[in-house]
């Protein structure tokens, strides 16, 4: 029998009565916007923070496959949202294909005094028939991560292969470790021991999913398990529920939690912070290309009966549950008049201009790292209300990546772009910001120490 909207689409109603559950509705606002983030797996720290672990699809994209270069996210108040820096990439993966990328849809968890980071990576060229589950493990939750191979079952063999991607792993009440992955219609489970990385038992079918298609992810709620998923709607891709009062199933389907959001993929997770539930998801609408996407939150409520109300994709942020972050004091800012002008970069009150002309930059010469390690870049602008901005970061003669500077909505009206990179100690750190698309006006350069 075909799936109807089920019960998680009842509560959101048109003045023509039900939603259309098969096409996006209202175009939500992103939190992450200087890069292009998808897939977003949300876990609450030891330190009491939020963290965002997505997939990050590379600008200028190649194909819709080619991920890589794991960043991590964090916040305190989930109004303002901080990149940590990048964690892992393909090459640092020995096991991994030899041309690198397709670093998919990750997840973490805290155990054993350990941040456990789970990400699917193909071992050979033939990538949708080579997946495997790679873990890569950090005494914190943001750096510092080192691969230990991949998942396997007792006796050695790795548990990954046709299709199968997007793993979830979660911790229950009594410290068990649950394992979720799956693609192509194939929703797997099992249970693993305290290494973290070898299957105990057997891998079993998720039985009673209706129409699944892969994006697991598994929380539990008074009691009761949930696992969310996306569903096969060709086009516009719909994250469903179902529950169970066993953390293997068999599960209870019951219905679409999050509508389309205008990619052909749809992924997410829930995550309750501060007293509050909220879905994690992507939608394109930054770059308006299915394959560079961006991370969106909105707040999640359940009935008294536990079912999920249907999210409201909103284009305003959350309502703040903390108080907003205050800068380091080592916090540094270098007026873009300061800087080196190249190319066609001109300085008019205070504003660099010219990033239309593809290679001219702004050189910041002798940024201070301080004693070294991770720094957040902010770059404040104005650019219009046009179209998407892109420039170039290099730090360090190092090409880090492509940054979006969305618009501003007017040449008076300033916003910021931010990305974390490593700095050398002390004064010693040069940070150019290339022209690539569009027109912006630069106004300043902020360097804040992370470490």
């Amino acid at each position: 029998m075909a799936a109807g909207p089920g019960a998680g689409a009842k509560y959101k109603k048109g003045a023509a009565g039900m939603t259309d559950l098969t096409k996006p509705g209202k175009i939500a606002k992103p939190v992450i916007t200087s890069i292009y983030t998808a897939d977003p797996s949300a876990v609450v720290g030891q330190d009491g923070r939020l963290y965002i672990y997505a997939s990050h699809d590379m600008d200028p994209a190649r194909g819709c496959d080619f991920m890589d270069r794991y960043h991590v996210f964090s916040t305190e108040d989930m109004v303002h949202f901080r990149d940590e820096g990048e964690i892992l990439r393909s090459d640092d993966v020995e096991w991994g294909r030899p041309e690198g990328g397709f670093m998919w849809a990750p997840d973490c968890a805290f155990k054993n005094g350990r941040y456990w980071f789970y990400y699917p990576h193909p071992t050979g060229s033939r990538w949708n028939d080579t997946w495997q589950f790679g873990v890569a493990v950090s005494d914190r939750p943001n750096k510092d991560f080192r691969d230990l191979g991949y998942v396997r079952d007792a006796a050695g063999q790795g548990i990954g292969g046709d299709a199968l991607i997007d793993p979830c792993i979660f911790i229950d009440d009594d410290g068990a470790n649950y394992f979720y992955f799956g693609g192509g219609a194939k929703p797997r489970g099992c249970v693993l021991e305290d290494d973290m990385i070898t299957v105990r038992g057997r891998v079993r079918v998720m039985e009673g999913l209706e129409d699944f298609h892969e994006a697991s992810w598994v929380f539990k709620r008074k009691g009761l398990y949930y696992m969310t998923y996306s569903d096969n709607l060709p086009g516009n891709n719909r994250l469903r529920y179902a529950v169970s009062k066993n953390p293997l199933g068999p599960w209870e389907y019951k219905g679409v939690y999050l509508a389309p959001t205008g990619c052909d993929t749809s992924h997410g997770s829930v995550t309750e912070y501060k007293g509050h539930w909220y879905a994690f998801y992507h939608n394109c609408s930054v770059s308006g290309q299915g394959n560079l996407r961006s991370v969106c939150v909105d707040e999640l409520f359940f009935e008294d009966d536990g079912s999920i109300r249907l999210v409201e994709q909103t284009d305003r942020p959350c309502e703040a549950v903390g108080p907003a972050p205050v800068r380091d004091p080592r916090t540094r800012t270098y007026p873009a008049a300061g800087a080196v002008r190249e190319g066609n970069i001109t300085v008019s009150k205070g504003t660099a201009r010219g990033f239309e002309n593809a290679g001219s930059f702004l050189r910041f010469s002798k940024t201070d790292g301080c004693e070294g390690g991770r720094a957040s870049l902010c770059i404040r602008y104005a650019n219009g209300a046009g179209k998407l901005t892109r420039v170039r970061l290099v730090v360090n003669s190092a090409d880090w990546s492509l940054i979006n500077l969305i618009p501003t909505g007017g040449w008076e009206d300033y916003g910021e772009a931010y990305f974390t990179v490593p700095l050398k100690p002390g004064r010693t750190n040069t940070i150019d910001i290339i022209g690539f698309d569009g027109e912006a006006a630069v106004r300043s350069l902020t360097v804040e120490p992370l470490d």
